[in-house]
């Protein structure tokens, strides 16, 4: 390989999931992606034309899509994560989506980093489930801004760490910091990891995902914005980071992963736009399935190797 645009194959079917299929629907995209079980669920950001909760645009809601075989997916109606709380602040906090998922024991962890009505935001708010039915809100655990805060699946020398991506937004950039807990509320220890600009891909901001644990270092699916003269694009990479120092990283890759080429990837609410919120390791078939948004319009699919991408992060592919 010179270089790791290659390692990933699109599923020949298409986007698993359209708007054009579901009427009513604004926008679905972003999907948050883990494995159940024998069932893949993912998390869905969803946009009704006629929302009702929210403040302007801000109406996004968290929907829970079931599927056996990874590529046919059943999509609720039912809003899944609230604050379960009246009163300040938590009326405030609104639009649930784009959503990261991590396995810690026996609960799955959720992070959504919701809007503040009349605050800066988002704010990353913490809460867990077990059935993907019910969901139980735990607390707020960035401060503003920061989109996209994503946990590690297990301690690392005792501690709780997360992936945090301070800033963005209003034109200005976004990079990548971690940070540790003793109890996955309280945070502290921000170290810088990652900053945006180390490629043209992602000159604006870059983003990560929860980390896969792999052999060589904790493989992590990465996001990255550029505006050329044509307009704004979002890219998939990769990154490798250290094991038992996890802000350090190892390897990343140089090329993107994904960019939008095909026609629901380059064309929709959000043109131009391929975007993870995680990954599913199948280890036992040396395979990452990587489902994305697209566009704002589709929920992808594409698959590729875990080991030549964690190689070609080694690399500098």
């Amino acid at each position: 390989m010179k270089d790791a645009t290659r390692i990933f194959k699109r599923h020949e079917g298409g986007p698993l999931l359209h708007i054009k299929d579901f009427p009513g629907k604004a926008q679905i995209y972003n999907p948050a992606p883990v494995q159940v079980g024998d069932e893949t669920v993912l998390l869905v950001s969803v946009v009704e034309h006629a929302a009702t909760h929210g403040f302007g645009r801000d109406v996004g809601q968290t929907r829970v899509a079931r599927s056996k075989d990874g590529i046919n997916f059943e999509l609720s109606e039912k809003n899944f994560i609230d604050t379960q709380a009246v009163g300040e602040p938590w009326e405030r906090y609104h639009h649930f989506i784009d959503n990261r998922v991590t396995k810690i024991d026996d609960w799955y962890y959720i992070i959504t980093p919701v809007m503040v009505n009349g605050y800066d935001a988002p704010v990353g708010m913490l809460g867990r489930t077990q059935d993907f039915v019910s969901y139980e809100r735990i607390e707020i655990i960035t401060q503003p801004k920061n989109r996209g805060a994503s946990l590690f699946p297990e301690k690392i020398n005792g501690k709780y760490y997360k992936l945090d991506r301070p800033g963005g937004g209003d034109g200005g950039d976004g990079d990548i910091w971690i940070s540790a807990s003793p109890d996955l509320v309280h945070w502290g220890e921000f170290k810088p990891v990652l900053a945006a600009g180390y490629r043209f891909w992602n000159v604006q901001k870059i983003g990560p995902t929860p980390p896969i644990k792999t052999e060589h270092g904790w493989l992590d699916i990465i996001h990255g914005v550029f505006t050329p003269a044509g307009g704004t694009y979002y890219y998939i990479g990769a990154m490798l980071l250290d094991l038992d120092e996890p802000w350090k990283v190892i390897g990343k890759t140089n090329s993107y992963l994904l960019m939008p080429e095909e026609p629901w990837e380059q064309h929709g609410n959000c043109d131009n736009t391929v975007f993870p919120c995680g990954a599913i390791a199948d280890y036992d078939q040396d395979r990452i399935r990587l489902y994305y948004g697209a566009c704002d319009f589709a929920i992808c699919l594409a698959t590729g190797s875990l080991s030549e991408t964690v190689d070609a992060c080694l690399k500098g592919l």
